[in-house]
């Protein structure tokens, strides 16, 4: 299927972002429980992690992954299937919404746009075709959202002497609209001494191979504390790379490969926490 130029799409994407709708709070989407995390368990391993920056600091880091861990990327996802839907003349897409995305399925996402068996599986090769020119872009990635908790949780990571590398699989073409997003929303922004921030430096280098390589560059800057990511291949590597750091798994979504979450590493499913008062006493302990 022939689609029109793409640069209609490319000038509606840099259009304001039309709010996602079926939010449980202010500039998150819902997500469904994928099962992994114990709720009663979330604040104990943040705190914990928290007094760990802490304890650590100033040199201590703590690493964070970006997309599925703190940020959300269906409301991107779901303006490039309406915009898809608009070039491919499919109507039914045009009301696309974040939570038509369970995991990564573009098929599941267009079943759940209301399109027939038939349909989805004509448009599911030039709608992946799509999504590939359009996903990693600037344009687009303005639109994510922060996953629960996360700017407060990285912001306090901060005000206790902790240092944070945000370790993610996005090119570095996309530190433009990065940076947006963390403005947005009150992430602590790169600077280059507490905050660092580490893209793919090709956007071919499989997030595996680089992943590794970061470690080791995040390694360079000082002892790793903690690191946070939903990918389980990535924990599991993180929990080899460094053995002393507490190492925790978002059961948000992932690639969907075959790859079990090692048992010993805990899960959240955001970082949202609850205010007693060993946080508190943290962040005063911290300001004074």
């Amino acid at each position: 299927m022939r689609l029109p130029d793409p640069a209609r799409a490319r000038t509606r994407a840099a259009l304001p972002h039309r709010e996602p709708t079926g939010r449980s709070e202010p500039g998150y989407t819902t997500r469904p429980v994928t099962g992994r995390a114990r709720p009663e368990e979330q604040e104990a391993i943040l705190a914990a992690a928290l007094r760990r920056a802490q304890e650590a600091s100033p040199l201590g880091l703590v690493v964070c992954d970006l997309d599925s861990t703190l940020l959300d990327n269906r409301p991107r996802l779901a303006r490039i299937l309406q915009d898809y839907g608009r070039v491919a003349g499919l109507p039914e897409l045009l009301g696309a919404r974040p939570e038509y995305w369970q995991g990564w399925s573009l098929e599941g996402a267009l079943q759940n746009a209301g399109l027939s068996p038939a349909l989805v599986a004509a448009h599911t090769p030039p709608a992946r075709r799509y999504f590939g020119e359009w996903f990693f872009t600037n344009a687009y990635c303005r639109l994510d959202v922060p996953v629960p908790g996360a700017p407060d949780y990285v912001r306090a990571l901060v005000a206790v002497g902790g240092r944070v590398a945000y370790v993610s699989g996005r090119p570095r073409s996309m530190e433009e609209g990065t940076r947006e997003a963390f403005r947005r929303y009150g992430f602590p922004l790169p600077d280059g001494h507490f905050v660092h921030l580490f893209l793919k430096p090709r956007r071919d280098l499989p997030d595996d191979a680089w992943k590794a390589e970061a470690s080791r560059l995040v390694d360079r800057l000082g002892p790793v504390v903690a690191a946070f990511d939903n990918e389980p291949a990535h924990v599991n590597a993180y929990r080899e790379v460094w053995p002393a750091a507490i190492t925790v798994h978002l059961d948000t979504d992932h690639s969907g490969r075959p790859i079990v979450v090692h048992p010993c590493i805990p899960s959240v499913r955001d970082f949202r926490r609850g205010e007693r008062p060993e946080h508190l006493q943290l962040l005063r302990t911290a300001r004074s």
